[in-house]
C-alpha cells in the first residue's frame, strides 16, 4: 500500500499512533506545530465583525419569518454538573473546574451548529444578489425581504450544497424560506429524517450511495452547469468559516453575563467536534481572535472517520482520506462521517489547535444515554464526541479552568429515531 509515495510501513514509522488509530482505539493527537507562525489564512477580527454587522441587519428579517428567533440566531449554555459527575463516577477521573454545555443542538431554525455558518452563507449570497440589482440598500429594513417581490426575485437562482445532513438543513431551510431554488445532496450516511424534512420545506434532496465526498463533488458538477446556480463549498468556504466565527463574539458576551473570566489563571479549554472542518475551525479561530492566548481548542473525531487528525498529522491535509489508510469512515455520528478533511481548515488551524483526539461510537452512545439521564438533554450521537474531551486529553484532571463542549445537534431528531440511536 502506498500513499504519497510512502508505504504504510514508513507512514507508521514516522507516526507511531497510526498503529491504534488503524486499530480505531481511541487515541489523542497533541499538535506539535502549535503556536507556529500562521502564513496561511488572511482572515482578521475585522473579517468577524463585519459577518456579525451582516446578521445584526438581517435580524428585522429573522424576526419576521423565523418569530423564536427574536432577531438572532444564537444557543444559550447550559452548567451539566450532574454530567459532571457522572463522567467523573465513571471515568474515574476528577475534573477540574466547570464543565459547561454550548447548546448549539438547540439553535433556532435548523437545530444544530450548522445554523451558523450555513445560514450565514445563504443570507450574504442574497444581500449581495439583491444590492447588486438594486432592490435593498443596506440602509432598509431588512424584514422586507419577507415580502412577494423579493421571493419572485431569488426564485430565479439556485443554491447547490452536498451534506451528511445538518448543513443540508440549515442551507435548505434558509435558502427555501428566501425563495431560492435548493438542492441538497446527501451522502449514505445521512438520517432518513433529514432527508424528509427538508422535502417538507420544499428542497430537492438528491441522494448519493456514496459518502459526503461524492455528494459534495457531484452537487458541485451539477451547479456548474447553471450560470444562476450558487454552490456552497463545505470544504473550503470562507464565508461559511465566517459565519461559525462569531459565535466566539457571542460567547464572550455570554461569559461576561455569567461572571466568567478567561485569562492565564482561569484558561478556556472548549472541546468541538470535526467533520470537514468549517464548523468546528471556524469557531476555534473566532475564539483565539477574542480570548488569545488563553483558549485552548480540541477536535473530536470518530475512531472510524479521523479525516482531520490523519490530514493535520501527516501535513498532507486534504491530500489524504481516512480510506487511504484502510479506515472505513463508517460512523453513527453522521455530521461527523467525513473521509477527506478540509486542506483550507487545516491549514488554518496547524498552529492553533492544541490536538485532535478520537472516540468509539459505542462511548457516543453510551454518552448520549448519560446526558439525558443526568441533565434531561436530548442530544445526536455527533454531538457526544466533545464530552470525552477532558478525560480524553488528560486536560480535566490537570488544568483549572472551565471546560466547555460544544454540542451539534439533536433537538430537530424525532423521538422515535432518537430512542432507537
Amino acid at each position: 500500500m502506498i500513499i504519497a509515495g510512502k508505504s504504510l510501513e514508513q507512514w507508521k514509522a514516522n507516526h507511531p499512533l497510526l498503529d491504534d488509530l488503524l486499530q480505531f482505539k481511541e487515541v489523542y493527537w497533541k499538535n506539535p506545530k502549535k503556536g507556529e507562525i500562521s502564513q496561511t489564512t488572511e482572515l482578521s477580527m475585522q473579517d468577524i465583525l463585519d459577518a456579525e454587522a451582516r446578521m445584526k441587519r438581517f435580524a428585522p428579517y429573522f424576526r419576521k419569518v423565523f418569530p423564536e428567533t427574536n432577531g438572532i440566531i444564537e444557543s444559550p449554555i447550559s452548567e451539566i454538573s450532574n454530567m459532571k459527575a457522572k463522567l467523573e463516577e465513571e471515568e474515574k477521573v476528577k475534573i477540574k473546574g466547570d464543565l459547561l454545555l454550548k447548546r448549539d443542538d438547540i439553535l433556532p431554525i435548523a437545530g444544530s451548529i450548522k445554523a451558523r455558518g450555513g445560514i450565514y452563507e445563504v443570507i450574504k449570497h442574497a444581500e449581495k444578489l439583491a444590492l447588486g440589482h438594486a432592490i435593498l440598500t443596506k440602509d432598509d429594513d431588512y424584514s422586507i425581504l419577507a415580502d412577494k417581490k423579493f421571493t419572485e426575485f431569488f426564485s430565479a437562482f439556485s443554491i447547490s450544497v452536498g451534506s451528511t445532513g445538518n448543513l443540508g438543513l440549515s442551507i435548505g431551510i434558509m435558502s427555501a424560506k428566501l425563495g431560492f431554488n435548493v438542492t441538497v445532496h446527501m451522502s449514505s450516511d445521512a438520517k432518513e429524517w433529514k432527508k424528509d424534512l427538508l422535502r417538507e420545506k420544499g428542497v430537492q434532496v438528491v441522494e448519493h450511495q456514496a459518502d459526503y465526498g461524492a455528494a459534495v463533488a457531484e452537487g458541485r458538477k451539477q451547479c456548474e452547469k447553471k450560470l444562476t446556480c450558487y454552490f456552497i463549498d463545505d470544504e473550503n468556504s470562507k464565508d461559511l468559516f465566517l459565519g461559525y466565527a462569531v459565535a466566539a463574539l457571542r460567547l464572550k458576551k455570554q461569559f461576561e453575563e455569567r461572571g466568567i473570566e478567561v485569562n492565564v489563571e482561569n484558561p478556556l479549554h472548549v472541546y468541538l467536534p470535526c467533520g470537514v472542518g468549517g464548523g468546528p475551525g471556524g469557531i476555534a479561530f473566532g475564539l483565539h481572535q477574542v480570548f488569545g492566548e488563553h483558549v485552548h481548542c480540541y477536535f473530536a473525531e470518530p475512531t472510524h472517520s479521523p479525516s482531520m487528525l490523519l490530514g493535520l498529522m501527516t501535513g498532507l491535509h486534504d491530500q489524504v482520506s481516512v480510506q487511504d489508510f484502510g479506515i472505513d469512515n463508517k460512523t453513527a455520528a453522521d455530521g461527523l462521517a467525513v473521509g477527506r478533511p478540509s486542506g483550507f481548515v487545516g491549514r488554518v488551524m496547524q498552529p492553533l489547535l492544541e490536538g485532535v483526539y478520537t472516540v468509539t461510537d459505542e462511548r457516543m452512545k453510551e454518552m448520549l444515554g448519560w446526558v439525558f439521564e443526568t441533565e434531561g438533554i436530548k442530544l445526536e450521537p455527533s454531538a457526544l464526541a466533545g464530552m470525552s474531551g477532558p478525560q480524553a486529553t488528560a486536560v480535566g484532571k490537570s488544568s483549572r479552568g472551565t471546560h466547555l463542549v460544544w454540542a451539534t445537534g439533536g433537538s430537530l431528531v424525532p423521538d422515535e429515531v432518537w430512542v432507537g440511536q
